[in-house]
């Protein structure tokens, strides 16, 4: 039988409203709204511009054919950069206190090519509810048996090399996830240790429906509109997803998998401390203060 995981320490119980008090006041103080401010927009728009014109100087083939592969590469990266800058945050409610604008937003991570309704329940609902937590989250579970996140874990062989190639795989990050990571979170029965319930009936059809208007925008129609050979295409196809995964994979790791968080082990079914405090010792900000 299923039994969720708990967070379990009384001394803490008092950390999340205090901390919550806080910056209530910290928005308050500054009358700042907690949603996207004007700056947010303007990456917005900018992002989204960029894309939508690489993609037609792309598509059109106006440019030289290297140009046109170092164009793939700028739109693998720009859709990286859609993703956790506009969609991750709309998919968290964040972006606008509007729900149709977030949704609208969302909604962009499917053109993208991964999928909301999956996304939200690997991330939103299992990822933020077990960060970091070993047989619970599966976003640390990068490359089992080539990658080794958790220091305490048994190290092989080859993983004695991953400083080598662990950045190869993390670029294939888009590419597993276009054509396998979202089918394979569907259809299982558990995602870490979480049972996932039956699927509404209407995501079954959005899942290949979504999928098919990312194969027509970024295989069919360049293979029927540009004059480039098979070969030539692939090269352009790989590359692109291949910059996208590496940007991805790189911000994912940064959050969660670095020297200063935590990666830890249910006791008993149990975390000792307070879900919040968790949070706070298994995810890491990073450059802050940095300009870029």
């Amino acid at each position: 039988m299923y039994k969720p995981l708990k967070f379990k320490n009384k001394d803490q119980s008092m950390f999340l409203p205090t901390l919550k008090e806080r910056v209530d006041h910290f928005f308050d103080e500054r009358q700042v709204s907690r949603h996207a401010n004007p700056f947010m927009i303007f990456k917005t728009v900018l992002f989204l511009s960029i894309a939508v014109s690489l993609y037609v100087v792309i598509i059109t083939s106006v440019l030289p054919l290297f140009m046109q592969l170092i164009a793939g590469i700028l739109l693998g990266m720009t859709m990286a950069f859609i993703g956790f800058n506009i969609c991750h945050d709309a998919l968290h409610g964040a972006y606008s206190s509007n729900k149709k604008v977030n949704k609208a937003l969302g909604f962009i991570f499917n053109i993208i090519g991964a999928n909301t309704y999956v996304w939200n329940l690997t991330h939103n609902i299992v990822h933020h509810s077990y960060t970091n937590i070993i047989d619970h989250d599966e976003d640390i579970e990068i490359a089992p048996g080539l990658i080794r996140v958790n220091e305490s874990d048994k190290i092989n062989k080859l993983q004695r090399y991953q400083h080598i190639y662990a950045f190869f795989l993390y670029s294939l990050t888009m590419l597993s996830w276009i054509f396998r990571k979202d089918y394979l979170k569907f259809f299982k029965k558990n995602i870490g240790n979480s049972h996932v319930n039956k699927h509404p009936g209407a995501e079954y059809v959005k899942l290949f429906l979504y999928k098919a208007i990312y194969y027509a925008l970024f295989i069919v129609l360049p293979l029927l509109l540009m004059s480039l050979s098979w070969w030539q295409f692939l090269i352009g196809f790989v590359a692109m997803h291949l910059a996208e995964g590496l940007v991805l994979g790189l911000v994912f790791q940064l959050a969660h998998v670095v020297e200063d968080t935590e990666i830890r082990h249910a006791d008993n079914n149990a975390i000792h401390d307070a879900w919040a405090v968790h949070q706070l010792k298994t995810t890491a900000n990073f450059a802050p203060a940095s300009r870029l």
